[in-house]
């Protein structure tokens, strides 16, 4: 009988006990909101096409029951009712079997947990639950939201590269020049009638007629007269000096001779016309003459000069060697007796309305130059293409024509035909910057962010830099991006500073960029709604839709402006 009792009051016991354990993990149940989380950033946020998943949970003291195991799964609710379950976590009791993460009754405890994923497009109007289960008595908490999700304003990057185009060469008016000489006579200033009649001399007229004739625009003449060094110091200056006048008077009299023919050639009766410039004695002439010569003691020559610095003295010893001096007076010194006369003239090129003509025309009539240049006469692509085409066909060695023809192929969208062409440029100029760099934006384009990466590194040119900042836009680098995208402003360099929190660079770069369309408008819209100024956002929003209506839908899974949604004003803003 006894014994009996005592089964009966054990059973009772232990019922008492286990009642005493369900009621406490039902507690745990009615008492969740109890539990405090937080969540970084929240709303969630895309980063460099991630997601960062970070909570701290906080457990009340005396909550906990000391042989609960708890699974928390955090899971995020995407658009159309998906759910994606995260990487569950196990907590227990201070009594409990099992492992996992320990929490105290008296004290209560805390967790964090952080979890990077994939961004998909189905996360932009998600939520961020917590779903956990007891696993003692298998009963379900209540899914508790404890973020909203998720921002994706760097998804909004622009492919705004910044392409390098090959510049051109060509000149309106070009330099033309020619040279022709004045030889005298041992101490003589007058010109003989036969130095006017020299092939060289005869040349240098036939030049001078030949671009009048053409309507050359003449810049003037430049004459430096000289001396040999044989005679007296001051002597020699003043000869050198008389031999440039009687050469300019020779000039004039050529220009009168062709004004005669009925040429315009009033322009060389001016004094202002001719320039004099270097006049006295030669002995830099006279000291290459010697090295060129192969005279027996040219290296005693040398040696003379280079000791005495005073003219009369070298001249004196030298004379003193008398077989070398004569070889000296019959070879070298009649040819420091000069005057060297140089006319400058500018050729104009053919006009704009000629090149452009000739290009579509007769392109094989156009120096590559020419054909360059045309091609930045026009801003229908397809004739630029068609222009620097012609002018690869004829130049295949240029790696400009190549580089320019997939510039414009990138510009309609053909990239893989522009990768074909860069690659032929980078064959012919390996090391070109611009080459690297559009190479780069190619690689970029095709999503293999670590050759483009390299070739922007490569190419170190503000361009490049500015795609780098591009790059570090889509890996989440935001800061990077905002100095490697220096002082361009662009939607994208607007872009990079928003999503480095500073919402007034953002502005003050939109404004500074000129820029006034519909992506600008919605970025701004995007700009007041972190600020919180609702009646811009509203304004911005108008503008953007108005421009192109299919933002309305963008706006409207948007989580930048999640504060907004039960505002009669958004929501008229995006009807």
């Amino acid at each position: 009988m006894r014994k009996q009792q005592f089964q009966v009051l054990s059973a009772l016991c232990i019922a008492g006990i286990g009642v005493a354990g369900c009621n406490g993990l039902s507690k745990m149940i009615k008492n969740a909101s109890q539990i405090s989380y937080s969540v970084t950033p929240n709303p969630l946020q895309d980063n460099g096409d991630s997601v960062a998943i970070n909570i701290s949970a906080k457990y009340p003291a005396e909550y906990f029951n000391k042989k609960a195991v708890v699974t928390v799964t955090p899971t995020l609710k995407l658009a159309g009712g998906k759910e994606q379950a995260l990487d569950p976590v196990t907590l227990v009791g201070e009594s409990a079997t099992g492992t996992g993460t320990k929490i105290n009754y008296k004290q209560g405890g805390s967790i964090t947990y952080n979890k990077k994923v994939a961004y998909t497009p189905d996360m932009k109007m998600d939520s961020l639950v917590i779903k956990a289960t007891i696993v003692n008595n298998k009963k379900d908490f209540p899914a508790m939201k404890i973020a909203n999700g998720t921002i994706a304003t760097a998804l909004l990057v622009q492919n705004d590269d910044k392409l390098m185009m090959a510049k051109d060469n060509f000149q309106k008016m070009i330099p033309e020049m020619d040279t022709t000489h004045i030889y005298y006579a041992i101490s003589q200033a007058n010109v003989r009638p036969a130095e006017m009649k020299s092939e060289e001399m005869k040349k240098f007229i036939d030049f001078v007629e030949g671009g009048v004739k053409a309507g050359w625009k003449f810049d003037g003449i430049n004459v430096s007269a000289y001396a040999s060094p044989d005679g007296e110091t001051d002597m020699n200056q003043h000869l050198a000096e008389d031999r440039a006048k009687s050469a300019i008077t020779a000039m004039k009299g050529i220009f009168k001779e062709m004004e005669s023919k009925k040429m315009d050639t009033k322009f060389g009766a001016e004094d202002g016309f001719y320039h004099t410039g270097t006049t006295g004695m030669d002995w830099d002439g006279f000291k290459n003459a010697v090295q060129a010569s192969d005279i027996k003691d040219k290296d005693l020559i040398i040696r003379v000069l280079s000791m005495y610095t005073d003219h009369d003295q070298r001249m004196k010893e030298i004379k003193n060697m008398s077989k070398t001096y004569s070889e000296l007076a019959d070879h070298i010194l009649p040819k420091l007796r000069r005057a060297i006369i140089q006319v400058n003239a500018e050729k104009m090129s053919r006009t704009d309305a000629q090149i452009s003509q000739l290009a579509t025309s007769h392109s094989d009539s156009l120096s590559v130059e020419e054909l360059l240049y045309a091609a930045t006469l026009t801003t229908d692509m397809n004739q630029k293409l068609s222009i620097y085409q012609a002018a690869e066909k004829q130049n295949p060695n240029d790696w400009r024509c190549a580089n320019n023809v997939g510039y414009v192929e990138m510009m309609q969208n053909k990239s893989s035909d522009a990768a074909a062409e860069f690659q032929k440029a980078s064959q012919l100029a390996p090391t070109n910057t611009a080459v690297m760099n559009n190479m780069g934006v190619v690689a970029r384009w095709k999503g293999d962010r670590k050759t483009a990466m390299d070739d922007f590194k490569k190419a170190g040119t503000p361009e490049a830099n500015y795609n780098m900042g591009i790059l570090d836009i889509q890996m989440g680098d935001y800061a990077g991006a905002v100095g490697s995208m220096g002082s361009f402003n662009t939607f994208n360099t607007a872009l990079a500073k928003l999503l480095n929190n500073d919402n007034a660079g953002a502005k003050s770069t939109l404004d500074a960029s000129g820029l006034d369309n519909a992506w600008v408008s919605y970025l701004r819209a995007v700009i007041a709604a972190r600020n919180g100024d609702k009646n811009d956002m509203v304004n911005q929003l108008k503008a953007a839709i108005n421009k192109d209506a299919s933002l309305k839908t963008q706006a409207q899974s948007d989580c930048e402006f999640i504060k907004f949604q039960k505002d009669a004003d958004f929501k008229a803003a995006i009807q």
